[in-house]
Formats: structure tokens, C-alpha cells, sequence
């Protein structure tokens, strides 16, 4: 198999997916890789951003003398509050989710497979602690699912499947998968490649992956 070339790093990951997010939109950011999106929304467009913990208005990570130990994120990252942030209790927030209230969530994945399935909360290791989360109710509710991750793992293994091998968190959910090669469209049809960075071909995703995707 040939080498799939060098994409973006994970902050370029994470600030691609920020353009795509639209003024006005309400954006859950799962725990790791996403939360990073949250510094590359650009200044000029309101986006509101829900953590499951139970706050709408969450702002950039927190640096320095920011920090406040009582205002963290899901992931219990320190994080900002922007002018008319809002807390409230667990259940209202799953409320919220559940509710199909958020126009976006942005999850990382263990697996994504081409009609948009998603593993994200658990390997199946023995020596795994299971904890699902709210990964269940922000994949079903949310209008529109966006997946942040690498394309492969460290062993170089496609992380976008034909199908999951790994137990699901939601069945035909995903939208859109960003990762460090390509952005690609999911659904019932199969992966469409949107976008490649570093080089990569349309070719070398499909030998990569095994599959037969198509180009958009």
C-alpha cells in the first residue's frame, strides 16, 4: 500500500471545520480534538456554543488568569464565557440535545463507517472503561453530526470503514467526516470526497481505505 501523504495538523483540523460552521448556529463540541474549534471561530460570526455540563455561550479555552475552576467544559477543560452565556441544570442540557435543539455537534470518533455510522465511545478492549456519555443523545439529536478525527490510526489502519467493527454510538448519523487527509460527505450512498490537503489523491484515499469513493 502506498503512503498516503502528510495533511493538516490538528489545529488546522480543528479551524477547518470552523469555517464551516454557519452564523447563528447552536454547536455542541465533544471532548477532545473538537474543543479546539472553539479558538478558530472567526470574531465576526455568532455561534453559540452548548456543553452537555450545562452552559450555552462558551468561549475559547481558557489561558492564564482566565482560568476559572468552576467554568469547565464537558471534557473539564477550563474554557471563557461570552457576553449572555447561561447555565443551567444536566437534565435541562440533555433536554436541549435530545430535543433536536442543536444545529451541530462535533464528536471524535474511534470509527466512521461511509453511511455515516459512528464508534466513538468504546474499543471493545478488555481493559477499557466503557462511558458513553451523552455521545448517544448529541449523535441522534442534533440536526446535523460532524466527525473530527485522523483519517488512520497509529498503525495506519483506515479509521473510515465500510462497516464498524467496533460497537456503535449512533447508526447513519454522521454528515461530514474531517480528518487530516480529506473532508468527505456520508450517507446512504457511500463517502464523497469534498476536499483533499497535502497532496493526496483521490487513489491513494481509496487504496487506503478500500473504499470505492466517489468524488465530489
Amino acid at each position: 500500500m502506498s503512503d498516503v501523504r502528510a495533511g493538516l495538523d490538528r489545529n488546522q483540523m480543528a479551524a477547518r471545520v470552523a469555517q464551516d460552521i454557519p452564523e447563528g448556529a447552536y454547536v455542541n463540541l465533544g471532548i477532545g480534538l473538537p474543543t479546539k474549534i472553539s479558538d478558530y471561530l472567526p470574531s465576526d460570526r455568532e455561534v453559540i456554543l452548548h456543553t452537555e455540563n450545562g452552559m450555552l455561550g462558551m468561549g475559547p479555552v481558557a489561558v492564564g488568569d482566565e482560568v476559572d475552576p468552576d467554568l469547565i467544559n464537558a471534557g473539564k477543560i477550563p474554557v471563557t464565557e461570552l457576553p449572555g452565556a447561561s447555565y443551567f441544570h444536566h437534565a435541562d442540557s440533555f433536554g436541549m440535545m435530545r430535543g433536536g435543539h442543536l444545529d451541530i455537534c462535533v464528536l471524535g470518533a474511534f470509527q466512521v463507517s461511509e453511511k455515516g455510522d459512528l464508534a466513538n465511545w468504546h474499543t471493545g478492549a478488555p481493559d477499557a472503561i466503557p462511558a458513553v456519555g451523552g455521545a448517544m443523545d448529541l449523535a441522534i439529536g442534533a440536526k446535523q453530526v460532524f466527525v473530527l478525527m485522523e483519517l488512520t490510526t497509529r498503525d495506519g489502519a483506515a479509521k473510515l470503514v465500510k462497516e464498524l467493527t467496533y460497537p456503535a454510538t449512533g447508526l447513519g448519523c454522521v454528515t461530514r467526516l474531517y480528518t487530516d487527509r480529506a473532508v468527505f460527505e456520508l450517507g446512504a450512498d457511500g463517502a464523497s470526497v469534498i476536499e483533499t490537503f497535502g497532496g493526496t489523491t483521490i487513489d491513494e484515499l481509496r487504496e487506503l481505505t478500500g473504499l470505492d469513493l466517489k468524488e465530489q
